[in-house]
């Protein structure tokens, strides 16, 4: 999902003594669901984990899904909801978080999407899962309102641990599965990814947004990383821009004008990546 945060990007805040005392945000886990060279098995089962309802539903229209009336796959009382179904010989579903009981809103943000991963990969076994979602742009960056990006990095922006080595545990800096012969077959933009749990951005998430150098900013994209790299699932990360952060418009009427049109946009971009892993092992992306 995109945050909407504040119309402009201050200039950065300069960290505190405690934090300018921290090492540099550079190191980043390497992905440990890198493929084998042996690895020659075609790509069977793609999981696609999304966050918003109006997010999904182009692509369950797109491959044709179906909802699991049934609902056994996950723990009873869960919100999530699972579509699937056949597509080109890979067998796809998808996963929206769902909606909260309480409040009928999406469950965005890293909580719901750590959990969502982990029970999916848990259940289906994907070969590759595929984060799709809308995010916030960074001007600066050179991102514009729907632009599509091919995450390269992962990090978190708001989990501030300013203790020693814990300092780079709380960043989590993440490399994503390596795709180049995708980026050049689609042409795809590709940038760096920074997530937190607020719409909102404080001087603190911003100096840490900057030292990630980030060009586009989610809810979840570190959360899916994380929970793949735990279980050795190779992940890509899809996300289209919705609205400027460091722009001059609200951001949160910028967010909502463009969303459904930016959703399609994404929808798009999703299928020509399914269409390029037809057929092809993780080798071969």
């Amino acid at each position: 999902m995109a945050p909407p945060v504040k119309n402009a990007v201050r200039a950065a805040a300069a960290p505190t003594e405690e934090w300018s005392s921290q090492p540099e945000v550079t190191a980043a886990h390497p992905p440990k669901n890198a493929a084998g060279d042996g690895d020659r098995r075609p790509i069977s089962t793609v999981l696609i984990i999304i966050a918003m309802q109006t997010e999904a539903l182009p692509l369950v229209n797109k491959f044709h899904l179906s909802e699991d009336i049934d609902g056994s796959l996950f723990p009873k009382g869960v919100p999530w909801v699972r579509y699937h179904g056949i597509y080109k010989e890979l067998h796809i579903n998808l996963v929206w978080t769902g909606k909260d009981s309480i409040l009928g809103v999406d469950s965005i943000g890293t909580i719901s999407a750590s959990l969502v991963s982990y029970a999916s990969i848990q259940a289906l076994k994907p070969d590759l899962i595929i984060n799709a979602g809308t995010a916030g742009g960074f001007k600066a960056k050179g991102a514009c309102v729907a632009d599509v990006y091919l995450v390269s990095n992962v990090a978190f922006h708001d989990r501030r641990i300013p203790i020693h080595v814990n300092y780079l545990y709380g960043i989590g800096a993440r490399q994503t599965f390596s795709t180049p012969n995708l980026i050049d077959e689609l042409n795809l933009k590709v940038g760096k990814l920074s997530t937190g749990d607020s719409l909102d951005m404080s001087p603190q998430d911003e100096v840490l947004i900057l030292a990630n150098d980030a060009v586009v900013k989610d809810m979840e994209g570190a959360a899916v990383a994380y929970v793949a790299d735990l279980l050795s699932v190779p992940a890509i990360f899809i996300k289209a821009v919705t609205n400027t952060v460091d722009g001059q418009k609200s951001i949160a009427e910028e967010f909502l004008q463009n969303l459904i049109a930016v959703c399609t946009t994404l929808a798009q971009t999703v299928s020509q990546v399914v269409d390029f892993i037809s057929g092809k092992c993780l080798s071969e992306l």
